[in-house]
């Protein structure tokens, strides 16, 4: 594997993501009465707004206004000020409708493509670590940080099981209880914080010596436990490729090994510092894990998009590596310093993976990220045939 490729898809790669086909099943609760917002809200949207800006807007202020939460509380024990809870209520609130409103944008504007669905799919990859880390400090969750470090991770394996899903089946499937509910789930628990402080969390149930926060951990479990069973049961059917194979013709079990070196190091290097890294800087610790994760989510999706085999190694790697042989060479280098070094690399990574990747398909389709290039008149309704806006959205994130 070459430190930089000149391209990252090849040409035949480029043409089978020209030929995909968005393939999706829903059946979510809240999807279906929220639809009258989302289409007042994109009847509202300019039509010169491209679907990606209208995308990328909704990341940048979910990751603003969750940042102002790590500032205020980098170790999720500290009190914030109530304000900032509501704001990144808002925040999630913004994103979650941006999110929902880009495919309809580019359906109301001609301007779909196969460059939105992993556009769409990529930003969602890299809110979910955000959105998880955030309700963790709404509920000072640091004060557990082993059961922070399963909430986070949890987040991030299950939207990758998603799409592992998707890359067997050829479909994404989404339930009943599914991203939209747990988004404002989600915004409720910012709202509690913001109304009560995040104390509130601690009160005991009468007759129960377990604080809330602990008891919307055990619920959070169960459904990520729902989500798990439900994943491990669409391996008793046969894949989509051939001889029951993923949609690239390689084994059902083949993305289990780059997810599994980004989620083992991460939790042997969590319980082998001697210096508490993960304790002490828990938010600085997911978010570096979480980009990584995000690194190799993105990859899934290209994989499954352009029908071709998930390469295995990532040099977005390199910074779960610092850690681990600093750890191995008895700390040579404070650990805090190492974390700061590798949370760098691996933003810088994902942004450059990403910004590649997107640059390739636009030359490829003769089409602009940013800007709507060739818009048709807008004649179709900003619903789906089947009532939804998931011509572009996909993601699961736990409650």
């Amino acid at each position: 594997m070459q430190f930089y490729k000149e391209r990252i898809l090849n040409a035949a790669q480029l043409k089978r993501l020209s030929e995909h086909k968005y393939s999706c099943t829903s059946a979510s609760i809240l999807d279906a009465w929220l639809q009258p917002w989302w289409c007042w809200l994109v009847s509202k949207t300019p039509l010169w707004l491209a679907p990606n800006l209208i995308t990328i807007l909704g990341l940048i202020v979910n990751i603003v206004t969750t940042l102002i939460l790590v500032w205020y509380s980098p170790d999720a024990r500290q009190e914030p000020p109530q304000w900032a809870f509501a704001l990144c209520a808002l925040g999630v609130f913004v994103y979650q409708s941006l999110d929902a409103i880009d495919g309809k944008q580019a359906r109301r504007t001609g301007s779909q493509s196969p460059l939105g669905e992993l556009f769409d799919h990529g930003c969602d990859s890299i809110s979910t670590v955000f959105i998880a880390l955030g309700a963790c400090i709404a509920v000072k969750l640091g004060e557990y940080p082993t059961w922070m470090f399963f909430q986070c991770f949890c987040a991030m394996t299950l939207f990758y099981c998603a799409h592992w899903q998707a890359y067997v089946t050829g479909t994404l499937k989404m339930g009943r209880i599914d991203v939209t509910e747990a988004q404002y789930t989600i915004i409720g628990i910012h709202l509690i914080s913001a109304t009560l402080g995040p104390d509130a969390w601690a009160t005991k149930i009468q007759g129960l010596d377990i604080p809330l926060r602990l008891i919307a951990c055990t619920l959070t479990f169960s459904t990520a436990l729902y989500f798990v069973v439900n994943f491990a049961a669409s391996f008793r059917h046969r894949g989509c490729g051939k001889n029951g194979s993923t949609v690239a013709g390689t084994s059902i079990l083949s993305p289990v090994i780059p997810f599994s070196l980004v989620v083992v190091p991460a939790f042997i290097i969590f319980q082998k510092s001697e210096s508490q890294v993960y304790e002490n800087h828990p938010a600085l610790y997911i978010i570096a894990f979480g980009m990584v994760t995000a690194k190799v989510t993105n990859r899934l999706v290209v994989a499954h998009m352009t029908k071709s085999e998930m390469e295995y190694y990532d040099w977005s790697l390199l910074g779960p590596a610092m850690l681990f042989l600093n750890q191995y060479f008895n700390h040579a280098l404070p650990e805090y310093y190492v974390l700061w070094l590798c949370t760098i690399w691996v933003v810088v990574e994902l942004i450059r993976y990403c910004g590649q990747i997107c640059l390739e398909i636009c030359d490829h389709l003769h089409i602009s990220l940013f800007r709507i290039t060739r818009q048709t008149p807008a004649t179709a309704s900003p619903h789906d045939k089947n009532g939804t806006n998931r011509g572009r959205r996909a993601k699961r994130v736990p409650a």
